[in-house]
């Protein structure tokens, strides 16, 4: 059995401690205690100004509120389970400090709206941190394209050699997926932005507590407009998951790409050090850990999200014990982001890009594109110059060379159009700066692509 509860009042039996156990968040909502101190000394202004408390009981509160602060923060206070979650652990050493008036912080409250702020706090600093990070690894990216722009590499579709690319084009395509997750997470944080304390229970408060001096206080944009909608919403929390997910997503599409490339096989890319590890059997083995862990956590933070989502499917408003299981998910998909965002960036930033193998690895046939738009320049439609260029593909590979190794005279039977100069334009740069329209692989298009990434960083960093 364990000791009373605030609530016992109309219980006739103490809680069994296995239930105990089971009810208590504690040992993962304790991470909310710097929201919920905020959430507090907010709240002891809000009840001071509405004539709850005098103002010698708002200075008690005040003093009692810093000191619970600073022993949560150096560990002198380490609350366990039988204070059941970060609310009542911080109300419980509060009390003991400045005794009965302790009891008055909760007036006109519930641990119901008291937990939809903490979080709602903690989730809009957290996204403010992750972005930064986001911003950090695109601010590599955009470094490393610069100092790629003149390496040529093969571009792939259905993993099969397509045409050339620059491969800072390829490290761009990272970065402006990575602006869409931004977007995502910053609309995620301002749909955060709603200031839930007053909600009470479900029905809002009965004492007139100033709901826009607590958003003033708290930093919120608006009170939440409907108490019954304040204490329920997990929305936001979905749409971070989410948003985290395609996050997640991208990062492993790349890790993908690199683990492959990092093989003898391909050799387009050596790991440094920092980022790989060895074998426990294999003393030549260098191992790309890191991003194998990238692509791995992906699959963690979609159960996160569907964690979130299965969690909230068929609840009744307005609020449910369920609802405390949502923090660990959100938790845990936080965490997973920022670390997988920080070591991807880590490995861009000291990644080898092998130049020479990569243009080595250009197959001759990635030109024919840039051969039968030679014909269409000159009159031919499209799909009769892909044919064309087609059966020269074929005649190629029945030889078992590659289409710039046929001879000339094969090219002159294949088509009329063509003349000697237009093999010279089957090599890398050539193909590439063919496509200088805006977004294209061109080295100008590519440099101009450089020049908005960078505006785009400068707008993130005034944010």
């Amino acid at each position: 059995m364990t000791e009373r509860k605030p609530w016992d009042g109309r219980f006739s039996r103490p809680t069994e401690t296995l239930m105990e156990a089971f009810n208590a968040s504690i040992g993962f909502d304790i991470r909310l205690w710097e929201a919920d101190i905020e959430g507090n000394l907010a709240q002891a202004e809000a009840l001071r100004r509405c004539g709850v408390l005098t103002s010698e009981e708002w200075a008690a509160l005040v003093v009692g509120l810093h000191q619970v602060r600073a022993e949560l923060a150096d560990g002198r206070y380490q609350p366990g389970a039988e204070t059941e979650d970060i609310h009542m652990a911080v109300e419980r050493r509060l009390i003991e400090i400045v005794g009965p008036v302790g009891g008055k912080i909760h007036t006109g409250r519930s641990r119901n709206d008291q937990v939809a702020l903490d979080v709602r706090l903690y989730l809009k600093q957290a996204l403010l941190r992750l972005e930064g990070k986001i911003v950090a690894l695109q601010e590599a990216l955009v470094a490393r394209a610069e100092a790629e722009i003149d390496t040529v590499m093969p571009g792939y579709t259905h993993l099969q050699q397509a045409q050339p690319i620059r491969l800072a084009h390829y490290l761009l395509s990272l970065f402006w997926m990575l602006d869409r997750d931004l977007g995502r997470l910053s609309d995620a944080r301002c749909r955060a932005d709603r200031m839930p304390l007053g909600a009470g229970a479900l029905a809002g408060s009965a004492f007139p507590i100033d709901r826009e001096l607590l958003c003033r206080r708290l930093g919120f944009a608006a009170p939440a407009p409907n108490s019954l909608d304040a204490v329920s919403d997990r929305d936001h929390l979905v749409e971070v998951a989410s948003a985290l997910a395609i996050l997640l997503t991208h990062l492993s599409r790349f890790a993908e790409d690199w683990i492959v490339w990092a093989s003898r096989e391909f050799g387009f890319i050596e790991l440094d050090d920092a980022y790989a590890t060895g074998s426990s059997m294999m003393p030549q083995k260098k191992n790309p850990d890191s991003l194998e862990l990238i692509r791995g956590k992906t699959g963690r933070v979609y159960g996160d999200l569907v964690a979130l989502l299965a969690i909230q499917k068929g609840l009744p408003l307005a609020y449910g014990k369920d609802l405390q299981e949502d923090k660990e998910p959100l938790f845990d998909a936080l965490d997973t982001a920022e670390m997988c965002v920080e070591v991807f960036a880590g490995v861009v930033k000291t990644a080898l890009f092998r130049r020479e193998r990569l243009r080595a690895a250009l197959d001759p046939n990635l030109y024919a594109t840039d051969l039968a738009d030679i014909l269409v320049e000159r009159g031919l439609p499209f799909r009769e110059a892909h044919r064309v260029v087609g059966r020269l593909v074929g005649r190629a590979v029945s030889q078992g060379i590659g289409l710039t190794e046929l001879s000339w005279d094969e090219f002159a039977a294949a088509s009329d159009l063509f003349v000697p100069a237009d093999l010279a334009r089957l090599v890398p740069s050539a193909s590439t700066d063919r496509r200088a329209l805006s977004g294209g692989t061109a080295r100008t298009a590519v440099l101009e692509q450089i020049a908005l990434a960078r505006a785009r960083l400068k707008e993130h960093t005034r944010r």
